[in-house]
């Protein structure tokens, strides 16, 4: 059985292209353009959530820094690997900050995504 991605991801275009890649690695990917199908992870029970950290929704809601540290320091999903994405030049502290197990650059390479997403999926 494939091991499910969470992507979360605003920009379709960005969004579209991880599913894809991750399609072709293998893996059953679920994708959403905010942070709302976050309220019934636990129903999804991904085994990675890669998050963007400026989603559009965020002023409303959340910022992907945010989210991940509710998600792992709630017990009934801290189990789930964190990556958060960001073209931020802070992405490493804003990833620590939130407890996120890694993260990854904006623009990002495709062999990089790759590698960091079978390094974290359990």
């Amino acid at each position: 059985m494939a091991k499910k991605i969470l992507v979360i991801e605003d920009d379709k275009d960005i969004r579209d292209t991880i599913v894809y890649i991750l399609e072709e690695e293998g893996y059953d990917v679920l994708s959403s353009g905010d942070s709302k199908i976050l309220k019934n992870v636990t129903e999804h029970n991904p085994h990675l959530i890669l998050m963007d950290n400026w989603l559009t929704e965020w002023k409303s809601d959340a910022n992907g820094q945010q989210l991940s540290k509710q998600l792992k320091t709630n017990s009934k999903t801290q189990h789930i690997p964190v990556i958060i994405i960001s073209a931020v030049s802070n992405i490493k502290q804003i990833a620590e900050e939130g407890l996120a197990d890694s993260y990854l650059q904006k623009p990002f390479d495709m062999d990089v995504l790759v590698e960091i997403v079978k390094k974290h999926v359990r």
